[in-house]
């Protein structure tokens, strides 16, 4: 299993995948925010997932899969539907 890394923010930036997280929360301040982002990072810094934390439920959740070279290879977004949406991106 690969070594990662919990993170919280107040929020992204940018519209494109993966996910720019902002607004980086040191623990101290948890305790008062009803809505944050977590993100789980990898190694290599690179974002694996990303939930959307409402009120202590999970909103969305995003999770990355990367190509040998970094470049990012699938997102699958979870919303609370049935389905996920799965985006491929080939090498």
């Amino acid at each position: 299993m690969t070594a990662t890394t919990l993170r919280y923010f107040t929020s992204y930036s940018g519209a494109g995948l993966p996910l720019r997280l902002v607004g980086e929360l040191a623990a101290d301040d948890m305790r008062n925010r009803n809505t944050y982002y977590a993100g789980t990072f990898d190694s290599a810094e690179r974002l694996v997932r990303c939930e959307k934390i409402v009120y202590g439920e999970t909103e969305v959740c995003h999770e990355y899969d990367y190509h040998a070279d970094g470049r990012l290879a699938r997102a699958t977004i979870a919303d609370g539907s049935d389905d996920p949406s799965i985006i491929d991106y080939p090498a």
